[in-house]
Parts: structure tokens; C-alpha cells; sequence
């Protein structure tokens, strides 16, 4: 449960920061120290400046913290009105970081400068807030017990502006809390039923091709992965949102493998710590529908769960084996590490069916993207460029950031195979962000589709927004693309 917003018009003031244990001042940009003058405090922090021989604007990247007279804390920046959203994002989560490390059960945003940089500063502070107030999951015997329970504004009053902020908070921490469970927690099996329980809260339709309706109806691809984990716990989970007055249909399409040991081509110890993280793909899915719900977006939702393990044992695939996917493709199997794009074609494929309007996928697909990027973005591809346009501008709007790839047909050569339809992979790997996403569009049946590579799924020390290395990247990004349709 996220935390209270209680707002207050008016600026805080000396008196009322004395009742505060811990206090945000967020200021608005300037390069002169007369910018602090009626700010509560401004002597203590003149001073925080000059022993940290540190300029008034340098704030605007670099947040400072102090003790108060009374014995509170307080963190203090300036929001640059002129940067982008993900800087803006990540000077607030350092000021905050200053904060929140005490376990304060109370957080204190104040914001000045005039009414519009007040509102921005507020809407901003609130999400940030809001997003590192979540009790993530902790399985020590002495757990942090204590949570932000409240978040008091003051400066800004804003009536409703805060239910986008709630909402996304609420998905990003749906899947950062899915994504970070141990895998013996969340198994096909445990997963499935917390799926199951969150369609019967927010009025889901579900339904599920669990493995046994997929062997039947030829689904190869996703059969081929799922076979090796000896449960056969594995399903295709449909989730569907169906607003009154939606004139469109989105598909969204999520990798969720929920442990993934390489199969027989095993992954070494190094790279196969974390894995269970592999499923993070399907929390983003998720996350982006319970936000889209909560917020009561009229445009209809279709949330397709690829849910599953990548298991070494008797039954699992191998290296040279020809498998046929649910639209009849023939595939030869190069690399069984590549389960991700196996279990997407079915999955996609079923999600084609239903001819959506636009098809998203989310996966934790490639190393290469990795290798591309680093952990701070997240690739895109798409087969139509109105859709990389849009998702370019959602992202800035977002603060989760994205950049696009190519997906030239010049590339599609290197999956050519002499015994089947196509190759899953190659050896070399070389581009295989791009050979993955060529893969993929084999699955689509034409419709307008973006695959997103989630490399920014994890950040060491946290990304824009959010502090925890689990970053929930893309539930931000979802709700903003969804706004456009």
C-alpha cells in the first residue's frame, strides 16, 4: 500500500518545519543566492554551502543535506525546469535518498518558486516519494519494518494531478515486487495464482493455455522451453481490460521465464545469478495494466503472460532440433539460452490473432543489448515508425528512456537455415539484439508492433525515479504510450 498525499496550499514556514522530522526543499533554479531569501532555514543552508565550498546552483545536480535546529533533516536541491524529465527525476531521488536511509514513517515535500514551478516541483516530488515509499520484498529475520506512511505537500495544491503519480508508483512496485521474489517464491505454478488473485481484485477476465492446450494446439516454440522443467507448470496467461467507450486494443506481451539456467547449453555461475529476474518482462506488463485500471484509461487492454522456466533435464530441448511454432514456422534450434524469443513467437503469435490495434512486447531478451547500452536505457524496435516516434516522445515524457534500432531486412540472412524455416539464433552472436527482433516479427501477422529489450530492467544504485536496483523500467514508459492511443 503506497503511502497518504495530504497537500497544503501555502509555503511551509519555520513553525511548521519544526513539527517535521524530515523535510524535501525543493527550490527552483537560480545562480544567485539571493534566490533564498524567505526560504525557511536559508541561514543553515548558506552555511551547508560555504563549508561544502559548493555554489547555490550546483544544487540542481548535487542535493545537500542538513540538521535542523529542532532536530529534524533536511535534504535540499533545485529542480531545473530546462532538463529533461530523467534528470529532473534523478536530482529528487538523490535529495530524497538523503532522507529516506532513517526510515522516516513521515515525509515533508516543500516546494517554492512561483505556482506553475510549484505544481511541476510537486507533481515531480510526489511520484519520486511515492515510487521509493514501497515495501519491497526482504527475507531477513530483522527486516526493515518501518515505511513512509504519510507524504505532506506543502506549496502546491493540486486536487486530482496526483492520481497519474499514484497509479504508476502503484504498477512500478507491483513489478519491481514480482521481479525481485526468489525464484523458489515465485515459481509457473505461485506466479500463476498471484495472477489469478490480481485479476479477481481489479476485474480482469483471465484465461490460461496452460501446457498440456498448447502441446494440443501446436505451440512448438513456447512447448519446446516449457517441456524441461519436470512441474510442466508452464501457461500462456490472457489477462483482458475492457473499458466502456475504448475505441482501440492494445496487446501487450511479456517474457516470463522465472528462472533460467541456459538449458542444456548451461549458463556458468556468474551469468546465471539473478535469473530469476528473467520474468520481469511480464511484471512490466502487469504493472502497466493495474496502472492503466487504476487510472481508468478508455482504451482496451490485452496483457499476454509467457509464463515459464528453462530447465536442464530429460525432456529439455537440444541444440539441432527442428520445432515447429503455433503459426507453422519450422525452427532450428542454434542455442537453447534463447528460450526467451522461443516462448515470445507462440506468445505473440496468439496475441496476433485476436488483431489488436498495436502489439507491445517487454523482455529481458538480449545480452547484446546489454553490450549496446548498458543499463540505463532500454532498446526499441518496431515495424512502423509512427510507433518509434511515439515511444521516443513517451519516453522523454516518462523519464525512462529509450533508444531505437535498426530492423533492416539486410540483417535477416544471418538466421537463414538449411534444414528449417529459420534459425533461432547464431553461434556468433553477433547484433543479436537485432537478429532476436527479426526472429520475432516471423510472429506478428503484420500488425503494428514494438519490441522493447528491457537492458534498463536493473541499475546498480537505481535510475531516474527510482532508487532500488530493480528499477521497474518500462511501467512508466507503458502508461505514457497508452495515453496516446
Amino acid at each position: 500500500m503506497l503511502p497518504e498525499v495530504i497537500e497544503n496550499k501555502q509555503l511551509i514556514n519555520v513553525k511548521q518545519m519544526q513539527g517535521t522530522s524530515h523535510v524535501l526543499m525543493v527550490l527552483p533554479r537560480a545562480s544567485k543566492s539571493e534566490a533564498l531569501e524567505k526560504i525557511p532555514y536559508q541561514d543553515i543552508l548558506r552555511s551547508a554551502l560555504k563549508r561544502k565550498r559548493m555554489q547555490v546552483d550546483e544544487m540542481a545536480k548535487t542535493p545537500i543535506a542538513t540538521d535542523l535546529p529542532h532536530g529534524g533533516a533536511a535534504a535540499w536541491l533545485m529542480l531545473d525546469e530546462s532538463v529533461s524529465r530523467f534528470e529532473q527525476y534523478t536530482v529528487l531521488r538523490k535529495g530524497l535518498s538523503l532522507l529516506t536511509g532513517e526510515q522516516p514513517r513521515e515525509i515533508v515535500l516543500a516546494v517554492f518558486g512561483d505556482s506553475k514551478q510549484r505544481a511541476l516541483a510537486a507533481e515531480l516530488a510526489v511520484y519520486v516519494a511515492l515510487i521509493n515509499s514501497a515495501a519491497l520484498p526482504s527475507r531477513k529475520q530483522k527486516p526493515k519494518t518501518d515505511h513512509v506512511k504519510k507524504i505532506v505537500v506543502y506549496g502546491d495544491e493540486s486536487h486530482d494531478r496526483h492520481v497519474n503519480a499514484c497509479a504508476t508508483a502503484e504498477g512500478n512496485s507491483l513489478a519491481r515486487e514480482l521481479t525481485m521474489l526468489p525464484p523458489n517464491e515465485l515459481t509457473p505454478t505461485h506466479y500463476r495464482a498471484r495472477v489469478k488473485k490480481l485479476a479477481r481484485s481489479h476485474g480482469w477476465k483471465l484465461e490460461e493455455y496452460d501446457f498440456k492446450r498448447l502441446k494440443k494446439m501446436g505451440a512448438g516454440a513456447f512447448v519446446a522451453v516449457a517441456q524441461g522443467s519436470h512441474e510442466q507448470d508452464a501457461a500462456v496467461v490472457h489477462l483482458s481490460y475492457s473499458p466502456k467507450g475504448a475505441k482501440q486494443r492494445i496487446a501487450l506481451v511479456g517474457k516470463g521465464i522465472c528462472f533460467d539456467t541456459g538449458g542444456h547449453n548451461l549458463k556458468p555461475a556468474k551469468y546465471m545469478q539473478g535469473m530469476h529476474e528473467d520474468m520481469n518482462g511480464s511484471a512490466v506488463a502487469l504493472g502497466i495494466l493495474l496502472a492503466a485500471t487504476r487510472l481508468k484509461l478508455k482504451v482496451g487492454i490485452d496483457v499476454w503472460l509467457a509464463i515459464a522456466q528453462n530447465h536442464i533435464g530429460p525432456l529439455a530441448y537440444k541444440q539441432n532440433e527442428v520445432i515447429t511454432a503455433l503459426n507453422g514456422t519450422t525452427i532450428e534450434i542454434v542455442h537453447t539460452d534463447a528460450e526467451g524469443r522461443m516462448v515470445l513467437a507462440d506468445t505473440l503469435n496468439l496475441a496476433a490473432r485476436a488483431k489488436p490495434d498495436a502489439m507491445i512486447d517487454f523482455a529481458t531478451l538480449t545480452g547484446s543489448m546489454a553490450v549496446a547500452l548498458g543499463s540505463r536505457y532500454s532498446g526499441i524496435f518496431s515495424n512502423r515508425e509512427a510507433l518509434i516516434t511515439q515511444a521516443i516522445a513517451a519516453g522523454k515524457r516518462s523519464g525512462e528512456r529509450v533508444n531505437a534500432f535498426p530492423l533492416d531486412a539486410d540483417y535477416e540472412p544471418a538466421l537463414d537455415s538449411k534444414i528449417a524455416d529459420i534459425k533461432q539464433c547464431t553461434m556468433e552472436g553477433e547484433a543479436d539484439h537485432i537478429l532476436a527482433a527479426r526472429f520475432l516479427m516471423r510472429f506478428i501477422e503484420e500488425r503494428p508492433w514494438l519490441h522493447m529489450d528491457l537492458s534498463a530492467s536493473s541499475c546498480e544504485g537505481g535510475l531516474g525515479a527510482v532508487a532500488s536496483n530493480v528499477t521497474g523500467f518500462g511501467v512508466a514508459w507503458g502508461v505514457e504510450m497508452l495515453r496516446q492511443f
